[in-house]
C-alpha cells in the first residue's frame, strides 16, 4: 500500500511506451502505474490516411492498451489541471458518450506529462466552425464517409445548368497543409476516389477536383527539396491543383476563399496545417519554448519535483544536431523519448541509470496512394514503389503488437486484390468530427 505512484497523463506512443519500459523495469510491487487518457488505446496514427481511404480498417490501427499494459490501470478521461505543490491531477472522466462527467483527483509520486497535440489552427474565420481534421480515428471515419455522401447527392441531383454550381461543389475538396499529413490524406483520398467514381450513374473520376494549399513553398519539406518536388509531380500528374505560398482567409458555407482572393466552391475542408502541443501545457504554470513544455536533456521539467515530459507537448533538445534544436513533433521520437522516460522515471525510483535523451532521426515516408511514394530511410531518397515498400515495411515494425500488424498486413494484401470498398458504414455527425469536439482540445478549460 505504500508503494509510489507513477502517473502518466496521455497514451499516445509516449506514453504507451513510457508503461511498457517501465512496466520491464520495475518489480510488480516496486510501483503503482496509473495511465490518464481519453481513449482505451493506442492509435497508430501515421496510418490514419489508410483509414480514410478504406485500405486499413479502423480498429486495425488501434493497440489495446489493457491488454498490451497488463500491470497499468488505465483512467479513461482527460487531465484539466496539475497542483505541483500537491502533487495531484485532476481528471474529468466520461461516460455514456461524454453525456455523464466526473471528476477524480489522482495523488502522484512521479508524473510523466506526454499528452500529445491537436491539429494546429488559427484564427480565421469559419475554419473552427468548418475544417476537419485527419488525427483521430472518428476525424478520418467521418471524412471518408462525408467523402461518399457528396459523390452520392451530387449524383441524385437533377441534370441541367441550375444544378451544376451544387454539383461542382460537392465534388471539389479543399485540403490546407502540404506537410506530411495533408499531402498524405490528399493523395490517398484522391487515388481511392478515383477508381470508385465510376460507379456513380452521373460522376466521372475527372469530376472530383482537388485543391491542396499551403504558405509554405514546398511540399513535404520534411523530406527535402528534392523528394518534395519528386511529390509535388506526382500530384500534379494526378490531377491535384497544389497552390503553395496561399491559404484559407475565410470558410463559409459552400465555399472556401483563399489569401490571393480566389474562391472556390467546396463543401469540403481539410485540415492538416501542422500540429501544436496539447492545450493542457498551457495551464501548468510553467516555462515553455516555441508552445511546447520546457524539459531538460533527460526529460525532467525545471521547477517541478518529480515531473517528466516528452512526446509533441514538450520542447525536447535534440542533442545529436549541431545547434540542439528542438526534436521534431514525430511518432518516431516520441516512441522514443517514452522508452527514455520509463528508464529515466525508474531511475529516480532507485533502478538503473537516467541518460539523456539522444537518438539520430531514421528519416520519413509518405504514402501517396498507388504505387506512389516518397521516403527517405538512414538519408537515402527513394520514391516509387520501392518507397513504398519501406513505407510499408517501416509501419508494419513500428506497430506495437504482431495482431495489429497482421491485420493491416492482410489488409493490404486484400486491397490489393479486390475492388475497393465504397459502402458508407457510419453515421458521425459533423460536429462530432470537428478538431475541438473530436480531439478534446477544449477538455481542460471546463476544468
Amino acid at each position: 500500500m505504500d508503494r509510489p505512484r507513477i502517473v502518466v497523463v496521455g497514451g499516445g506512443f509516449a506514453g504507451f511506451h513510457a508503461l511498457r519500459t517501465l512496466e520491464k523495469t520495475l518489480p510488480a510491487d516496486a510501483a503503482e502505474l496509473v495511465l490518464v487518457n481519453p481513449s482505451d488505446y493506442l492509435l497508430y496514427s501515421p496510418l490514419l490516411p489508410d483509414v480514410s481511404a478504406g485500405v486499413v480498417e479502423p480498429r486495425h490501427i488501434a493497440i489495446s492498451l489493457r491488454q498490451r499494459l497488463r500491470r497499468t490501470r488505465v483512467v479513461l478521461g482527460s487531465a484539466t489541471a496539475v497542483d505541483h505543490g500537491a502533487q495531484t491531477v485532476t481528471v474529468r472522466t466520461t461516460d455514456d458518450g461524454g453525456a455523464t462527467e466526473d471528476v477524480v483527483t489522482l495523488s502522484y509520486d512521479r508524473l510523466v506529462l506526454v499528452p500529445g497535440s491537436i491539429t494546429r489552427q488559427f484564427d480565421i474565420p469559419g475554419v473552427a466552425e468548418r475544417a476537419h481534421g485527419v488525427k483521430t480515428l472518428v476525424e478520418a471515419q467521418f471524412l471518408r464517409d462525408h467523402l461518399l455522401r457528396q459523390l452520392d447527392r451530387a449524383d441524385a441531383l437533377p441534370a441541367g445548368p441550375e444544378h451544376d454550381a451544387e454539383r461542382r461543389a460537392r465534388m471539389t475538396v479543399v485540403a490546407v497543409g502540404a506537410g506530411y499529413t495533408g499531402t498524405e490524406i490528399v493523395a490517398q483520398l484522391q487515388y481511392w476516389l478515383g477508381t470508385i467514381a465510376a460507379r456513380w450513374s452521373t460522376v466521372r473520376p475527372e469530376d472530383i477536383r482537388w485543391v491542396l494549399v499551403d504558405l509554405a513553398k514546398s511540399v513535404l519539406p520534411e523530406l527535402g527539396p528534392e523528394l518534395g518536388e519528386k511529390a509535388l509531380g506526382a500530384l500534379r500528374r494526378r490531377g491535384i491543383d497544389v497552390r503553395l505560398g496561399v491559404t484559407v482567409k475565410e470558410a463559409r458555407d459552400g465555399e472556401t476563399e483563399l489569401t490571393d482572393g480566389s474562391v472556390i466552391p467546396s463543401r469540403t475542408l481539410v485540415w492538416g496545417a501542422g500540429v501544436a502541443a496539447s492545450p493542457l501545457v498551457q495551464t501548468l504554470d510553467l516555462p515553455l519554448e516555441k508552445g511546447r513544455l520546457v524539459v531538460r536533456p533527460d526529460l525532467t521539467v525545471p521547477g517541478a519535483e518529480g515531473v517528466f515530459a516528452g512526446g509533441d507537448a514538450a520542447a525536447v533538445p535534440d542533442l545529436t544536431q549541431e545547434g540542439t534544436p528542438l526534436t521534431p513533433p514525430t511518432a518516431q521520437h516520441a516512441q522514443r523519448q517514452g522508452a527514455a522516460l520509463g528508464r529515466n522515471v525508474a531511475a529516480s525510483l532507485g533502478l538503473g541509470t537516467a541518460k539523456d535523451y539522444r537518438h539520430h532521426d531514421l528519416g520519413l515516408v509518405a504514402d501517396l496512394g498507388g504505387t506512389d511514394a516518397i521516403a527517405k530511410p538512414l538519408g537515402i531518397k527513394l520514391h516509387g514503389p520501392l518507397a513504398k515498400l519501406v513505407a510499408r515495411g517501416y509501419h508494419l515494425y513500428a506497430l506495437p503488437s504482431m495482431a495489429n500488424r497482421v491485420r493491416v498486413g492482410t489488409d493490404w494484401l486484400l486491397a490489393a486484390l479486390l475492388p475497393a470498398q465504397s459502402v458508407e458504414v457510419t453515421r458521425i455527425r459533423p460536429d462530432q468530427a470537428l478538431v475541438s469536439t473530436a480531439q478534446q482540445s477544449q477538455a481542460h478549460l471546463r476544468g
